[in-house]
């Protein structure tokens, strides 16, 4: 990590932020990348029936088009979200659109859901048929819809059957109105909309929230998961609130905050939801992960798994592995026999 650290993310620094990142999955698809080391057996855990070799998993907008998730498997990561995926193929917003703030540790994006479509990732995602390890999709709409609920069910459809679960992304704020559909009406009738398509493909089904909503808006979310029948929730997206802390030259850029200042907001959205939903449906924690105390800060608020990205920006691949062995270390130490056996310990 030091070396990342002190030598090649300087390097990096002098690129372009999107175009080290596709020259990063151009390196990552061609790489003879070993399977990964075994997981201490503390770490092992379950997600929505299936077995995790470990509860860190890969945040959706890292492979946008189903380019490299076994790559990131074998970096590690217990389980990957690809995406997000539209139905369209869309360019999305102007570059430059991803700007790091390396004196805070974060990640500004508005990349508003650039992707190959739904089409380019279901074959990809058809030809790792047979495979181990746990990829999920992320699921956005196209920022020209005029139907964007029916854009959530086609693409679910579509890649029920080739995903481990389906992420609904209603959180990004760089697509203009998406996030009206955390709304208390707006969600119910997406997921009324998609309710028939979840009886009867039974691939597990999660909404993603952001950590900017109110506590009424969190417990109306909460309401409509359960009422729904949804198989979980995942806390948080990025932010669009502007932290005073922040120092980088890049912190006015408009579009969402990822990275270190998401922590706390993002683990108290967390910790509420766990309120309100208990042990009925799993959390997936995300948001300024970067140690192994931080991800099981986010287990011990009420989280199953979690998931990072932008913290890799600035750590670098052995990132992962360096989580895993301390949040293994803090388990033992608390005397938790699984990762399970954590989950809500700061709730109950």
């Amino acid at each position: 990590m030091s070396l990342y650290r002190n030598f090649i993310f300087p390097l990096v620094q002098t690129i372009d932020a999107e175009t080290a990142h596709r020259a990063t999955l151009k390196l990552l698809s061609c790489a003879p990348l070993p399977p990964a080391a075994s997981d201490d057996p503390v770490l092992a855990t379950t997600l929505f029936g299936k077995s995790l070799p470990n509860p860190v998993g890969l945040a959706a907008g890292f492979d946008k088009n189903a380019e490299v998730p076994d790559a990131m498997l074998r970096l590690g990561f217990g389980f990957v979200e690809v995406g997000g995926i539209t139905p369209k193929p869309q360019l999305g917003n102007p570059r430059p659109r991803v700007f790091r703030l390396p004196e805070d540790r974060a990640v500004i994006n508005r990349m508003g859901f650039n992707n190959d479509g739904l089409e380019v990732a279901a074959k990809r995602l058809e030809a790792r048929r047979g495979r181990s390890g746990i990829v999920a999709a992320n699921l956005g709409a196209n920022k020209d819809s005029a139907d964007r609920p029916g854009d959530y069910a086609i693409s679910y459809e579509r890649l029920a059957a080739l995903v481990d679960f389906a992420v609904v992304n209603v959180s990004s704020p760089n697509t203009p109105g998406l996030r009206n559909l955390q709304g208390r009406e707006e969600l119910a009738a997406l997921l009324t909309r998609l309710r028939p398509l979840h009886e009867k493909l039974k691939t597990p089904l999660l909404v993603k929230i952001a950590p900017d909503l109110a506590e009424e808006d969190i417990r109306d979310v909460a309401e409509l998961a359960l009422q729904f029948r949804l198989d979980g929730i995942v806390a948080t997206n990025t932010t669009i609130a502007r932290p005073a802390s922040l120092r980088s030259v890049n912190r006015g850029e408009t579009g969402g905050l990822s990275g270190a200042p998401v922590f706390e907001a993002s683990t108290a959205v967390l910790k509420q939801l766990y309120g309100h939903v208990g042990t009925r449906m799993p959390l997936i924690g995300v948001g300024g992960i970067a140690s192994g105390a931080q991800a099981y800060a986010k287990i011990r608020a009420g989280a199953s798994a979690v998931q990072l990205y932008s913290a890799l920006v600035y750590e670098g691949p052995a990132l992962v592995s360096r989580i895993k062995r301390e949040l293994a270390t803090l388990l033992k130490r608390d005397g938790f026999r699984s990762v399970a056996d954590a989950v809500g310990a700061d709730v109950k």
